[in-house]
Protein backbone atom coordinates (compact mmCIF):
# COMPACT_ATOMS: atom_id res chain seq x y z
CA UNK A 1 0.00 0.00 0.00
CA UNK A 2 1.46 3.37 -0.76
CA UNK A 3 1.70 5.46 2.16
CA UNK A 4 -0.25 8.58 2.54
CA UNK A 5 1.03 11.89 4.10
CA UNK A 6 -0.82 15.08 4.86
CA UNK A 7 1.08 18.11 3.89
CA UNK A 8 -0.11 21.34 6.03
CA UNK A 9 0.17 23.55 2.97
CA UNK A 10 -1.79 23.93 -0.12
CA UNK A 11 -0.43 21.50 -2.90
CA UNK A 12 -0.24 22.30 -6.60
CA UNK A 13 -0.08 19.90 -10.01
CA UNK A 14 3.48 19.03 -10.39
CA UNK A 15 5.23 20.84 -8.29
CA UNK A 16 8.23 19.62 -5.97
CA UNK A 17 7.09 19.97 -2.16
CA UNK A 18 9.37 19.85 0.91
CA UNK A 19 7.61 17.64 3.61
CA UNK A 20 7.30 19.10 7.13
CA UNK A 21 9.93 18.01 9.57
CA UNK A 22 7.36 15.03 11.10
CA UNK A 23 6.52 14.01 7.52
CA UNK A 24 9.66 13.79 6.80
CA UNK A 25 11.07 11.80 9.68
CA UNK A 26 8.48 9.17 9.17
CA UNK A 27 9.65 8.96 5.58
CA UNK A 28 12.77 8.55 5.90
CA UNK A 29 13.05 6.68 9.91
CA UNK A 30 10.13 4.68 9.81
CA UNK A 31 8.94 3.98 6.19
CA UNK A 32 12.58 3.55 5.15
CA UNK A 33 11.53 4.85 1.68
CA UNK A 34 14.71 5.99 -0.95
CA UNK A 35 14.34 8.53 -3.79
CA UNK A 36 11.81 7.26 -6.43
CA UNK A 37 9.75 5.73 -3.85
CA UNK A 38 5.79 6.30 -4.11
CA UNK A 39 3.71 8.16 -2.07
CA UNK A 40 0.26 10.18 -1.54
CA UNK A 41 0.26 13.63 -0.45
CA UNK A 42 -3.04 15.03 0.42
CA UNK A 43 -3.66 19.22 1.86
CA UNK A 44 -6.90 18.36 3.94
CA UNK A 45 -8.92 20.29 1.08
CA UNK A 46 -10.06 17.35 -1.18
CA UNK A 47 -8.06 15.27 -3.44
CA UNK A 48 -5.04 13.54 -3.39
CA UNK A 49 -1.87 13.42 -5.44
CA UNK A 50 0.26 10.54 -6.65
CA UNK A 51 3.84 11.92 -5.48
CA UNK A 52 7.61 10.19 -6.33
CA UNK A 53 10.14 11.53 -3.79
CA UNK A 54 13.22 13.27 -5.53
CA UNK A 55 15.70 13.54 -2.72
CA UNK A 56 15.99 12.39 0.75
CA UNK A 57 18.12 13.93 3.05
CA UNK A 58 19.25 14.03 6.91
CA UNK A 59 16.85 16.68 7.79
CA UNK A 60 14.63 17.10 4.87
CA UNK A 61 12.61 15.24 2.12
CA UNK A 62 11.39 16.37 -1.19
CA UNK A 63 8.80 15.05 -3.56
CA UNK A 64 7.52 15.91 -6.81
CA UNK A 65 3.49 15.89 -7.45
CA UNK A 66 1.21 14.46 -10.53
CA UNK A 67 -1.84 16.18 -11.12
CA UNK A 68 -4.86 16.20 -8.70
CA UNK A 69 -6.88 13.23 -8.42
CA UNK A 70 -10.33 14.01 -7.03
CA UNK A 71 -10.62 10.99 -4.75
CA UNK A 72 -13.00 11.50 -1.76
CA UNK A 73 -14.52 9.50 0.86
CA UNK A 74 -16.53 12.14 2.63
CA UNK A 75 -19.95 10.85 3.93
CA UNK A 76 -23.27 12.25 2.91
CA UNK A 77 -24.27 12.91 6.15
CA UNK A 78 -22.34 15.83 7.98
CA UNK A 79 -22.34 14.72 11.47
CA UNK A 80 -20.59 16.85 14.21
CA UNK A 81 -19.09 15.57 17.57
CA UNK A 82 -20.05 17.35 20.35
CA UNK A 83 -17.96 15.58 23.08
CA UNK A 84 -17.23 16.42 26.71
CA UNK A 85 -13.81 16.02 26.83
CA UNK A 86 -12.99 12.70 28.65
CA UNK A 87 -9.92 11.90 30.77
CA UNK A 88 -6.16 10.96 28.73
CA UNK A 89 -6.51 8.07 26.35
CA UNK A 90 -9.73 7.86 25.74
CA UNK A 91 -10.84 11.39 24.68
CA UNK A 92 -7.80 10.51 21.46
CA UNK A 93 -9.55 6.95 20.97
CA UNK A 94 -12.87 8.84 20.57
CA UNK A 95 -11.63 11.72 18.02
CA UNK A 96 -9.38 9.08 16.73
CA UNK A 97 -12.59 6.54 15.92
CA UNK A 98 -14.96 9.79 15.07
CA UNK A 99 -12.59 10.90 12.56
CA UNK A 100 -12.64 6.77 10.90
CA UNK A 101 -16.55 6.91 11.00
CA UNK A 102 -16.89 10.52 8.95
CA UNK A 103 -17.59 13.05 11.33
CA UNK A 104 -17.48 16.55 9.56
CA UNK A 105 -16.51 18.36 12.86
CA UNK A 106 -15.43 17.62 16.28
CA UNK A 107 -15.72 20.17 19.12
CA UNK A 108 -14.34 19.48 22.67
CA UNK A 109 -17.07 20.57 25.49
CA UNK A 110 -16.38 21.18 29.19
CA UNK A 111 -19.77 20.10 31.27
CA UNK A 112 -20.52 20.32 34.76
CA UNK A 113 -19.19 17.00 35.45
CA UNK A 114 -16.35 17.24 33.43
CA UNK A 115 -13.07 16.27 35.34
CA UNK A 116 -10.23 17.54 32.81
CA UNK A 117 -9.57 21.10 33.26
CA UNK A 118 -7.61 22.90 30.56
CA UNK A 119 -6.68 26.38 30.05
CA UNK A 120 -4.06 28.50 28.67
CA UNK A 121 -0.76 26.45 27.48
CA UNK A 122 -2.28 23.07 28.58
CA UNK A 123 -5.33 23.79 26.45
CA UNK A 124 -3.23 24.94 23.47
CA UNK A 125 -1.21 21.68 23.71
CA UNK A 126 -4.27 19.31 23.89
CA UNK A 127 -5.83 21.23 21.17
CA UNK A 128 -2.54 20.71 18.97
CA UNK A 129 -1.85 17.05 19.65
CA UNK A 130 -5.83 16.28 19.09
CA UNK A 131 -5.12 18.14 15.71
CA UNK A 132 -2.76 15.78 15.37
CA UNK A 133 -5.10 12.81 16.05
CA UNK A 134 -7.04 13.70 13.22
CA UNK A 135 -4.21 14.75 10.67
CA UNK A 136 -3.12 10.59 11.33
CA UNK A 137 -6.83 9.26 11.47
CA UNK A 138 -6.82 10.54 7.81
CA UNK A 139 -3.28 9.25 6.52
CA UNK A 140 -4.39 5.88 7.45
CA UNK A 141 -8.32 6.16 6.92
CA UNK A 142 -8.37 7.59 2.95
CA UNK A 143 -9.88 10.45 3.54
CA UNK A 144 -8.69 13.70 1.76
CA UNK A 145 -10.52 16.50 3.97
CA UNK A 146 -9.23 17.03 7.36
CA UNK A 147 -13.06 17.48 9.46
CA UNK A 148 -12.84 20.96 11.92
CA UNK A 149 -11.35 20.38 15.31
CA UNK A 150 -13.43 23.71 16.86
CA UNK A 151 -12.28 26.08 19.94
CA UNK A 152 -12.64 23.92 23.32
CA UNK A 153 -15.83 25.48 24.71
CA UNK A 154 -18.52 25.20 27.60
CA UNK A 155 -21.63 23.48 27.15
CA UNK A 156 -23.84 26.89 27.96
CA UNK A 157 -22.06 28.27 24.96
CA UNK A 158 -22.13 25.60 22.62
CA UNK A 159 -25.80 25.61 22.83
CA UNK A 160 -26.51 28.91 23.04
CA UNK A 161 -24.47 29.69 19.95
CA UNK A 162 -24.87 26.51 17.90
CA UNK A 163 -27.30 23.87 19.41
CA UNK A 164 -30.18 24.75 17.61
CA UNK A 165 -28.83 24.76 14.04
CA UNK A 166 -29.46 21.93 11.87
CA UNK A 167 -30.89 18.88 13.55
CA UNK A 168 -29.68 17.67 17.06
CA UNK A 169 -29.53 14.40 19.36
CA UNK A 170 -28.32 13.41 22.61
CA UNK A 171 -27.99 10.08 24.01
CA UNK A 172 -30.52 8.82 26.70
CA UNK A 173 -31.03 5.24 27.87
CA UNK A 174 -34.39 6.59 29.06
CA UNK A 175 -35.69 8.16 26.05
CA UNK A 176 -38.52 6.50 23.47
CA UNK A 177 -36.81 7.39 20.08
CA UNK A 178 -34.40 5.48 18.84
CA UNK A 179 -32.01 6.37 15.80
CA UNK A 180 -34.31 3.87 13.75
CA UNK A 181 -36.96 6.11 14.38
CA UNK A 182 -35.31 8.83 14.24
CA UNK A 183 -36.45 11.54 11.03
CA UNK A 184 -33.56 13.23 9.16
CA UNK A 185 -34.08 15.25 6.17
CA UNK A 186 -31.50 14.77 3.42
CA UNK A 187 -29.14 17.04 3.14
CA UNK A 188 -29.27 18.24 7.16
CA UNK A 189 -26.47 18.63 9.53
CA UNK A 190 -26.70 16.61 12.55
CA UNK A 191 -25.11 17.38 16.03
CA UNK A 192 -24.10 14.14 17.88
CA UNK A 193 -23.95 15.56 21.63
CA UNK A 194 -22.45 13.15 24.01
CA UNK A 195 -21.71 13.44 27.76
CA UNK A 196 -17.71 13.18 29.64
CA UNK A 197 -17.56 9.87 31.77
CA UNK A 198 -20.05 10.77 34.25
CA UNK A 199 -22.77 11.66 31.68
CA UNK A 200 -24.42 15.34 31.32
CA UNK A 201 -26.07 16.49 34.32
CA UNK A 202 -29.78 16.94 34.10
CA UNK A 203 -29.53 20.36 34.10
CA UNK A 204 -27.68 19.99 30.85
CA UNK A 205 -30.20 17.55 29.23
CA UNK A 206 -32.62 20.09 29.90
CA UNK A 207 -30.39 22.39 28.27
CA UNK A 208 -29.91 20.69 25.04
CA UNK A 209 -33.73 19.56 24.77
CA UNK A 210 -34.76 23.73 25.39
CA UNK A 211 -32.06 24.34 22.49
CA UNK A 212 -33.28 21.62 19.83
CA UNK A 213 -31.57 18.43 20.68
CA UNK A 214 -33.81 15.14 20.85
CA UNK A 215 -33.11 12.38 23.25
CA UNK A 216 -32.32 9.05 21.56
CA UNK A 217 -31.98 5.33 23.20
CA UNK A 218 -29.55 3.11 21.67
CA UNK A 219 -30.30 0.31 23.85
CA UNK A 220 -30.95 -0.93 27.36
CA UNK A 221 -27.32 -0.42 28.45
CA UNK A 222 -25.54 2.29 29.89
CA UNK A 223 -22.32 2.79 27.81
CA UNK A 224 -19.33 4.53 28.54
CA UNK A 225 -18.54 7.90 26.73
CA UNK A 226 -15.85 6.35 24.28
CA UNK A 227 -18.31 3.89 23.82
CA UNK A 228 -21.49 5.78 23.38
CA UNK A 229 -19.92 7.95 20.66
CA UNK A 230 -18.66 5.51 18.30
CA UNK A 231 -21.86 3.37 18.28
CA UNK A 232 -24.02 6.20 17.99
CA UNK A 233 -21.92 7.36 14.78
CA UNK A 234 -22.03 3.71 13.46
CA UNK A 235 -25.70 3.08 14.05
CA UNK A 236 -26.40 6.86 12.29
CA UNK A 237 -23.61 6.39 9.28
CA UNK A 238 -25.05 3.10 8.66
CA UNK A 239 -28.86 4.13 8.31
CA UNK A 240 -28.50 8.09 6.66
CA UNK A 241 -24.72 8.00 5.69
CA UNK A 242 -22.25 6.20 3.80
CA UNK A 243 -21.88 2.63 5.94
CA UNK A 244 -24.07 -0.17 4.08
Amino acid sequence: MVPRIFHPERLTDGETVTLDESAARHVARVLRLNPGGQLILFDGTGGEFNAVIREIGKRRVMAELGTRQHVETESPLRITLAQGVSRGDRMDFTIQKAVELGVSRIVPLSTERSVVNLKGQRLEKKLAHWQGIIISACEQCGRNTLPQLLPMQSLARWLEDDGAKGTGVLLDHRANATIATLSLPPGVALTLLIGPEGGLSGTEQERALVAGYQGLRLGPRVLRTETAALAALAALQSRFGDLR
